[in-house]
């Protein structure tokens, strides 16, 4: 079920600081990837069904997601009834990812927008989707092909990303996958260099 198109988005975006300004809470700096951060930052013209945040920003270092604040939790479930949105809407489910290793660089790309007093979301950036949409269209396949194809990875870019999917998971099997996954999807020249 894809709840949110962009505007959507930002107005449960909009009500999550409000709802952070109602309880008191601390400012909150959430890094986001995935479908919401392609909405956001114009890369992928399509809906989602969560926010998906893969670390926290705290004095300007990136930190873990795991766990999720209690204020942010408990600022999400009322949003969640507000709007009739699922319980998981705002969700650290790629948080392992920041344990695993991001992408060099990755901080420095990151894209910051203020949403209010209480809120700042920082938007991973196209590299950076290009990076982990790779690692998702070997692992799980499907809409994360159309999202890495929709970002027009060049060749380079691509490659860069697949050698980093190597570092995540260095089994010969997803090597094979991976390769496989590239050659179906026409990038033969970046398949043939791994």
């Amino acid at each position: 079920m894809k709840i949110f198109n962009k505007e959507k988005l930002e107005h449960a975006l909009r009500l999550l600081n409000e709802q952070m300004i109602l309880s008191e809470s601390p400012h909150t700096e959430l890094i986001v990837c995935g479908g919401s951060a392609l909405l956001a930052m114009h890369l992928v013209n399509r809906t989602t069904q969560d926010v998906d945040i893969v670390a926290l920003m705290d004095s300007g270092e990136m930190i873990t997601a795991e766990p999720l604040p209690q204020h942010l939790v408990r600022a999400a479930e009322r949003v969640s009834e507000i709007m009739f949105l699922p319980k998981d809407w705002l969700n650290n489910g790629p948080a392992s990812q920041f344990t695993m290793g991001l992408p060099p660089g990755f901080a420095a790309r990151l894209q910051c927008e203020a949403v209010g007093e209480k809120l700042t979301i920082h938007y991973i950036s196209r590299v950076d989707q290009i990076y982990f949409k790779t690692f998702a269209s070997a692992d799980r396949g499907g809409y994360h092909i159309t999202d890495l194809k929709a970002l027009q990875p060049s060749d380079a870019e691509l490659l860069r990303a697949a050698l980093w999917c190597m570092e995540q998971d260095v089994s010969e099997g997803f090597r094979f996958v991976l390769k496989e996954m590239l050659k179906q999807s026409g990038w033969e020249d970046v398949s043939s260099q791994l």
